[in-house]
């Protein structure tokens, strides 16, 4: 016997021990209440300050009921609570009202990190560095669990092929390859390390990939939509990233809320156990998204609560996030009158339990709040952020070298934009903590990298356009304190133009504010919004050198911009996060070469979406680049471009054997040759594409990839396996994973354009 009052109670018994024990202990009713979820809604979503909503009588009243639940027993878990002192009220609640003292678990949107922003998912991706995702959410985790948040509702790895829909800002883009090294990445960063059977540091929080699974094929790009996938898609697009995120050992999985196949996702038995837990081997815990098990009654799925409870928990669906009513109140229920087994509850209780006792919240189950705050404010964070957005910068245009900018050759800089002087939207959306003064502005970046002895200064110019709907998640603190109808445009133009007539050279920042993108804020066109194509013609004509930096985080309606003669470099720089305007500066005068490269295709205009590198080879080949008459059918710059200050020459790619058996692996290697005059990154790029066998497969696939930094003059030789991880794939002829018989064309490069490198034979 143990000196604890209870064996659940003796750390020094393993987990499993200790969750069978308390397991056996409690009863239907408290069994239901760890499966459950609720929203507390401390504060109104749109403030950063943690004070309380005046006057909110619904959230007062949900508060209420949520604390009330506490004491009963009837929650595990909290989500949306992030001040230390709030965590510790609450977990106080939970342990003292409760006869075994169970603590909560706290959930978080930690999306692009807590206090300090680093840039939004999608341009993460653009770093094509799964390390460098990987520390930003490192230090993303310790400043959440400083504050006693333990589980992270990230990353989102749905594939995302339309840039209509808001949420594409949230994942790593088109690629399932890609797409699957970066949650890897994350998953690593969130949880220290810690794997699918590991107890998780205590600076560390639950890695939650969502939304499982097929989200991100939304119809027409609208948020919320139901999908149509083909089986083979599904496998093997829309799947993988999941399956490398287990593999990675994530401890939780959020469920959809759309149909597959005729199936909520939410009470979807084939997607929750036999697919993620029987395939992929997934270990912990599923929770739904929000309200998503209520709403398997409003998709005229579930009869009612009960019925929507019963059905999510026997197809695998572990906790309830919920709102109000919680269909999981009625478990206990469904339990007595057959609907659900014993076995079944206790299985997801279990889950859950097991992750309370591997996060060490029985032995710590409080933070200190001295230490969350030293923690939010450690000055090491905010360099990791700017060193990291350094890394995302796409450029996309460099006529005449106009960049890098020379400081010393420069006397006068015109920065135009309201987005250039914005502290709040560069930290993008899905960020709630962040403090704006931190921000350090695009203008702010270029007038301290500049000096004293170049006058920059600023206009803000054509408006970027207001947000029609606005909804809940909207943070409206924009460049100015201006309303649509006190902006007048023309005023702000022509000074812009007059700015930019007499400057050495004129940065102009476009895109898009960060409420005009996100959940509930996806488009029907791709147009810059308001008048600043316009604006950008009319600096054109001014004849100063235009560099044009793009503040946004789905592909925009560049063409004119690019085809302008005026305009001398084009920029993606996405939202950068809290150092902003530190790293944007760097880039623009060389301080670090651009590196980042499209994790999208990006195409000409709406009307070409959706528009994808993999697509497949037709029966009819040729002039596939003319399958529209009025314009070119390929995209304005293909997945994995981006420019450099430097040049990169490859050269001799070799194979150490051109025949295999399937189940052997090649390796190919190649030579990356710095050609140009600075030091800087290069992102070799290694394609395929399979011949023929017994499905047809994509014209080109991204199946390798590796950044490298090569200094100037210099020659670094990159390698890439050719196994079975890489020339595998799922075919609806056998209905399973399938490697075949075939020969493999092999493409090396910096781009989905690289040219042939060679092939090779695969027999059986």
């Amino acid at each position: 016997m143990t000196d604890a009052a209870y064996p659940f109670q003796d750390a020094a018994l393993s987990t499993t021990e200790r969750v069978d024990d308390l397991l056996g202990r409690l009863t239907v009713e408290e069994k239901a209440g760890q499966l459950t979820q609720y929203f507390y809604l401390a504060m109104a979503l749109n403030q950063q300050d943690g004070a309380p909503a005046d006057g909110d009588d619904a959230n007062t009243a949900q508060r209420a009921m949520v604390e009330k639940a506490i004491k009963a027993g009837r929650v595990g878990s909290l989500l949306f609570v992030n001040e230390a002192s709030e965590t510790n009220r609450l977990q106080k609640l939970a342990i003292e009202h409760h006869r075994f003292g169970i603590p909560l678990i706290f959930g978080y949107d930690v999306i692009h990190g807590l206090r300090t922003i680093f840039p939004v998912p999608l341009a993460m991706a653009a770093s094509w560095d799964p390390d460098s995702a990987s520390a930003a959410q490192r230090i993303a985790a310790r400043e959440a669990r400083s504050v006693g948040i333990h589980w992270a509702f990230a990353p989102m790895v749905d594939i995302a092929r339309d840039p209509r829909w808001g949420r594409i800002i949230e994942g790593a883009g088109e690629d399932p390859y890609l797409g699957g090294a970066m949650a890897a990445g994350q998953v690593a960063g969130f949880q220290g390390g810690a794997g699918a059977d590991d107890a998780v540091p205590g600076d560390a929080i639950l890695a939650g990939p969502k939304h499982f699974a097929g989200y991100g094929a939304a119809r027409g790009g609208r948020d919320y939509e139901d999908v149509d996938l083909s089986d083979s898609e599904l496998h093997n697009v829309y799947l993988p990233p999941f399956r490398d995120a287990v593999a990675a050992g994530a401890r939780n999985i959020m469920s959809a809320y759309m149909d597959l196949n005729g199936v909520p996702a939410s009470g979807n038995k084939w997607l929750l156990t036999d697919t993620l837990r029987d395939e992929f081997g997934f270990k912990g815990f599923v929770v739904s998204d929000a309200n998503a098990v209520h709403s398997l009654t409003v998709q005229h799925f579930a009869k009612d609560l009960p019925d929507a409870g019963a059905r999510a928990v026997n197809a695998g669906l572990d906790m309830e996030m919920a709102m109000f009513e919680a269909a999981y109140e009625h478990l206990p229920e469904a339990v007595e009158d057959g609907r659900v087994s014993m076995e079944v509850l206790d299985e997801a209780v279990r889950r859950v339990l097991r992750a309370k006792f591997d996060l060490g919240l029985f032995e710590h189950p409080y933070v200190d709040e001295g230490d969350a705050a030293a923690t939010l404010s450690t000055p090491e964070h905010r360099d990791a952020a700017q060193h990291a957005a350094e890394r995302t910068f796409v450029l996309l245009k460099n006529e005449h070298s106009t960049l890098p900018l020379k400081a010393d050759k420069t006397s006068s800089i015109a920065v135009i934009g309201e987005l250039a002087n914005a502290r709040r939207d560069p930290l993008g959306p899905w960020c709630f903590k962040y403090d704006t003064d931190e921000t350090v502005t695009i203008l702010d970046g270029i007038r301290q990298r500049a000096g004293q002895d170049v006058n920059v200064e600023f206009e803000p110019g054509a408006g970027v356009g207001e947000r029609l709907y606005p909804s809940m998640f909207d943070d409206n603190d924009t460049v100015v304190d201006r309303t649509p109808e006190d902006w007048d445009d023309d005023a702000h133009i022509n000074a812009a133009v007059e700015l930019a007539a007499r400057s050495d050279v004129a940065v102009v920042v476009i895109g898009q504010h960060q409420n005009q993108i996100g959940e509930k804020a996806s488009v029907s066109t791709l147009e810059l919004q308001g008048r600043q194509l316009e604006q950008l013609q009319r600096l054109a004509e001014t004849g100063t050198p235009l560099v044009v930096l793009c503040m946004s985080a789905r592909p925009l309606d560049l063409t004119c911009v690019d085809s302008h003669e005026g305009v001398g470099a084009i920029m993606q720089i996405w939202y950068p996060g809290t150092r902003a305007g530190a790293a944007v500066a760097a880039a623009l005068f060389g301080d670090v070469s651009p590196a980042g490269r499209l994790p999208i295709t990006w195409p000409r205009n709406v009307g070409q979406v959706p528009m994808v590198y993999n697509h497949y080879r037709t029966f009819q080949p040729e002039g596939a680049g003319e399958r529209y008459f009025n314009e070119p059918s390929t995209p304005l710059y293909p997945f994995g471009y981006g420019l450099s200050y430097a040049s990169f020459e490859y050269s001799n790619p070799r194979l150490d054997r051109d025949q295999i058996r399937v189940g052997e692996t090649a390796t190919l290697s190649v030579d990356v040759t710095n050609t140009g005059d600075m030091d800087a990154d290069e992102v070799a790029q290694l394609y395929i594409h399979q011949c023929y066998g017994t499905s047809s497969r994509p014209l080109r696939e991204l199946k390798g990839f590796s950044r490298v930094s090569i200094p100037a003059g210099e020659t670094v030789r990159v390698t890439f396996p050719l196994g079975p991880n890489q020339l595998r794939y799922w075919s609806a002829v056998t209905k399973d994973w399938i490697q075949d018989a075939t020969r493999i064309e092999l493409y090396v490069g910096g781009d989905s354009n690289a040219p042939l490198a060679g092939s090779l034979t695969v027999t059986q």
